[in-house]
């Protein structure tokens, strides 16, 4: 048995150090460092027949030979999209998300629909438990196997005899493995399992999916370098208050940071929700001030949202400034513009915006979707039926060419918007649109449409 050792971890960052320190140099946080005692030994391969392998050689860019990129299907459009194409062997995916959003549902229904061999390994809930919500998902699997264990070692040895396709981990955080002594959850545990997990995964082509809890300022728990070591980091999101979840992946090395995947939550689980524009548009006849429509692109997906603005009179001193799903600062900017630009008195007045749904959207092609709504509420008069929104706005005012604009006016189209807002500098390469393509210049001209 090798010697104890005892070293420095931050609590926040993962950050080592020698001896206990009152603030982190890294991340600069106060009382974070917490001793941890670590158990040297020589490390075992995740194989218990274990054989000796070639050291790899270096080969030049031209000698490396470069095969077709197969992908597992997860048989989940959704899923598939966020990740690329589905699955890649031997990759390594985190899953973070707020406690009870649906983290354990998504990947429980994928593995129950798969016709290949899973393992699910939980270490939070008993197989009594899981075997519960899989009746309510899917009552009929032969391929998912249902483990709970905590213990690395024990989880290798149950990979080497059932050989699965695919490996779920629930938690990263409950694991802990016998080569380190400290607590499940703790910084060195959580690194060293992970790297177990990697040299299985690398070694095996097996892909792993890990689920990963998150701290209350939503980022993932554990140390930053968890999110470095993985290929894929994934973050399940969306007001618990609302039925719609957001699957957005915030790294990977195997395609795009910028898709999304969009899920109802119902009793049986989660639907997949194929076109998001007609779920996030309220079905409302009436014509209600404060409302515009924008044409937004999330990744490769181009989709239509529905953007709430409520100005009223400022009661306190303070004019209150709100928005959810929006970045406050770029209201700011865009109330300043209107102010500066197009003559509006805002600053006495509160302005609240809300972007339906529960969802999150920085795509600055719905400024002016945001100042149509702001100023129908200011005004009190309705946007006409219809009509829809797609540009950014500067400075000074004028209505700046946004990316992929035919995308943004063929789906307008096809759900039966008859004119669409966009710049006058856009190049539009439809030939025939049955919308009506309204190009402006300024935000002057705009107004002088909608409430001329």
């Amino acid at each position: 048995m090798a010697k104890t050792k005892t070293t420095f971890f931050c609590q926040n960052c993962g950050a080592q150090f020698p001896k206990w320190i009152g603030q982190c140099s890294s991340c600069k946080e106060w009382n974070t460092i917490v001793e941890e005692a670590i158990q040297k030994e020589d490390k075992k391969s995740w194989r218990t027949d274990t054989v000796a392998k070639q050291a790899n050689k270096p080969l030049r860019v031209s000698e490396i030979t470069q095969e077709k990129e197969l992908r597992l299907d997860t048989l989940d459009q959704e899923f598939n999209r966020v990740l690329g194409g589905g699955l890649v062997p031997g990759s390594l995916t985190l899953l973070g998300g707020e406690p009870g959003i649906g983290k354990s549902t998504l990947l429980l229904q994928i593995a129950l629909k798969l016709p290949y061999k899973i393992l699910y390994v939980s270490g939070e809930e008993s197989q009594r438990q899981i075997k519960m919500r899989a009746d309510r998902i899917q009552p009929n699997s032969e391929n998912c196997y249902i483990l709970t264990e905590t213990k690395t070692q024990n989880i290798f040895q149950q990979i080497t005899t059932i050989e699965p396709d695919l490996v779920i981990i629930d938690s990263i955080q409950t694991l802990h493995t016998d080569y380190i002594e400290s607590a499940a959850g703790s910084i060195s545990q959580i690194r060293e399992c992970t790297a177990e997990l990697i040299k299985f995964a690398k070694e095996s082509h097996t892909p792993v999916i890990l689920v990963g809890h998150i701290t209350k300022d939503g980022t993932i728990a554990g140390p930053k370098i968890l999110e470095h070591m993985v290929d894929t980091v994934l973050q399940f999101e969306g007001d618990r208050n609302y039925v719609y979840r957001i699957l957005r992946s915030l790294k990977n090395r195997f395609g795009s940071t910028a898709e999304l995947g969009i899920y109802e939550m119902q009793g049986s689980g989660l639907r997949e929700v194929n076109n998001p524009s007609e779920v996030l548009i309220s079905k409302n006849d009436e014509d209600l001030s404060g409302t515009a429509i924008a044409a937004t692109v999330e990744g490769m997906r181009p989709l239509l949202i529905e953007i709430q603005a409520l100005v009223s009179t400022a009661v306190y001193g303070t004019p209150q400034r709100s928005a959810t799903g929006f970045n406050a600062k770029r209201l700011n900017m865009l109330l300043a513009v209107l102010e500066k630009r197009a003559g509006f008195k805002l600053a006495a007045k509160d302005v609240f915006l809300n972007i339906t749904g529960g969802i999150s959207v920085d795509d600055p092609a719905i400024d002016l979707a945001v100042m149509a709504a702001i100023l129908s509420s200011n005004s009190d008069i309705a946007i006409e039926k219809g009509v829809c929104f797609a540009a950014e706005v500067g400075l000074a005012g004028e209505i700046r060419p946004v990316q992929r604009v035919d995308q943004r006016i063929l789906e307008a189209e096809k759900l039966g918007f008859s004119k669409i807002f966009v710049s006058k500098n856009n190049k539009i390469g439809l030939k025939q649109s049955g919308i009506q393509i309204q190009k402006v210049s300024k935000i002057e001209d705009v107004v002088g449409h909608l409430f001329g």
